[in-house]
């Protein structure tokens, strides 16, 4: 049973899940998940290995679609509309649901076209906006000045935390409502976690920010409020969600007391 803390009313929600469940080829990964994840904050979903994190966070903007044998149920509410409705355009979704994916992946060509690349499959072809939302969005990252002199060249050239970054960059050229992180600093060394940190911090007053991380200081450091997935006879469930003082400082169920002390997980 999942445990909401009493003073758990960070509102209003961005997106809301309900009962949602998820299985590969009859192996279920994560059971009647509900989950509300407050607008214009960080929600920090932390537990250990194997307990549905990752999986949970692909379904919130459906890239479950492309896993054969992969099995939804339950509901995923964005502005109040189940995204799994058949009239839902599910291009227009991972527009307004970003994604930042663990390992930097920068496509194979240079630091420009890496931005104009999601623009194009969007229909943004205006030149003049183009280029307003490509420095724009390198700006928001900190890497404007840092590459404004070789956007010819091949963002397989800027360093680790550049390039994931620029991942950022690309997901934020298309201004997303919500923004997925998973595990993006775990690539990266100390210096450059610190970078994305910042940034993470800074964008969640303006976007709604979901991030999976491992690491329980980081869950602290930047998130509003933290959940706690666990895997029960090797199945994900929620176990606690609170604001993230209160999880970390007053946990209720005893399993996250465990966690976030170090005796479990």
């Amino acid at each position: 049973m999942t445990t909401f803390h009493p003073k758990n009313t960070i509102h209003p929600t961005a997106i809301r899940t309900e009962n949602l469940s998820l299985s590969y080829d009859q192996k279920i990964a994560f059971q009647d998940i509900s989950l509300p994840i407050p607008a214009q904050k960080i929600t920090a979903i932390v537990g250990p290995s194997g307990s549905g994190k990752s999986s949970f966070l692909t379904c919130l903007n459906r890239l479950t679609d492309l896993t054969q044998q992969c099995r939804v149920s339950g509901k995923v509410y964005l502005a109040g509309k189940n995204i799994f409705d058949p009239k839902i355009d599910v291009i227009a979704l991972r527009r307004r649901v970003g994604m930042l994916f663990q390992q930097p992946n920068p496509f194979p060509f240079s630091i420009y076209k890496n931005l104009v690349f999601p623009l194009k499959e969007h229909g943004i072809t205006d030149r003049s906006h183009v280029e307003y939302l490509i420095e724009e969005s390198l700006t928001a990252v900190g890497l404007w000045d840092e590459v404004k002199d070789r956007l010819k060249s091949s963002a397989l050239r800027l360093s680790g935390g550049q390039q994931q970054r620029l991942c950022l960059a690309r997901t934020l050229v298309l201004k997303p409502e919500v923004i997925l992180m998973d595990e993006p600093c775990s690539a990266l060394d100390p210096i450059s976690t610190g970078v994305i940190e910042d940034l993470i911090k800074d964008l969640g007053d303006r976007h709604t920010i979901v991030i999976v991380t491992h690491n329980l200081a980081q869950a602290k450091r930047i998130s509003h409020q933290t959940a706690l997935f666990w895997s029960q006879k090797n199945v994900g469930h929620l176990i606690e969600v609170a604001p993230t003082q209160d999880f970390f400082q007053h946990p209720v169920n005893p399993l996250t007391q465990a966690y976030v002390t170090g005796l479990k997980g």
